[in-house]
């Protein structure tokens, strides 16, 4: 999909515009970006890990740096981050967009493929993206884990496909996956269970779930 459409706005991807009411709004090149990451990622919050690789990528920047963008396209959009209707601060782990999206001119929002991937426990639970995801404590952690014993960089969660693999990146208290700790990559099962420190989450695959159910 190319072009996107909430409220009054429309932003297109091919020609990188913004339009307000059919007039086009004023946009740096790189809150643009972040704009449609976010508008096309919408059904998840995003890390400002993630954010920060994919707008400067092998580049070190400070948090300032994103915070800025994020301040102009509320600007732009006359967005209130008290009360934001299009992006919304994740309290220290990154940014969403939260607005009705349509596209394409559907007269119904975009309808996102079911998850995957999912980590799932006792306070909440989150979708695991194609690629790295870093589990822990850190603010630029992609799922983050706020408990004791769990470090700033626990784990990694590495996704291709239907191959998923979890390997400790040094973490003080350890990764363990059913009750074995991980000293290599391990490839994960659905219905594993890992504990982190003082956290156990489970590793979850609904759909190899259903497919072993109909068997």
């Amino acid at each position: 999909m190319e072009t996107f459409r909430f409220a009054s706005f429309s932003l297109n991807a091919a020609t990188r515009q913004l339009l307000c009411d059919g007039r086009e709004v004023s946009l740096s090149p790189k809150s643009f970006q972040l704009l449609l990451l976010l508008v096309i990622n919408r059904h998840r919050a995003m890390s400002k890990g993630e954010l920060h690789q994919s707008l400067w990528p092998s580049t070190f920047v400070v948090d300032t740096n994103l915070a800025s963008l994020v301040a102009e396209i509320r600007r732009v959009l006359e967005d209130d981050a008290a009360k934001p209707q299009f992006v919304r601060t994740i309290f220290r782990f990154g940014y969403r967009f939260v607005g009705q999206v349509e596209a394409d001119g559907l007269t119904h929002p975009l309808t996102r493929p079911a998850a995957r991937h999912w980590l799932i426990w006792d306070s909440g639970q989150t979708e695991l993206a194609d690629g790295i995801n870093v589990i822990g404590r850190g603010a630029d952690a992609s799922v983050w884990i706020d408990a004791p014993g769990v470090s700033r960089c626990h784990a990694r969660i590495l996704v291709r496909d239907d191959d998923v693999t979890i390997e400790d990146l040094g973490s003080k208290n350890g990764v363990y996956v059913a009750g074995s700790a991980v000293t290599t990559p391990r490839r994960l099962a659905d219905g594993d269970q890992i504990r982190l420190g003082s956290v156990v989450v489970t590793f979850r695959m609904p759909g190899v779930s259903a497919v072993t159910e109909t068997a």
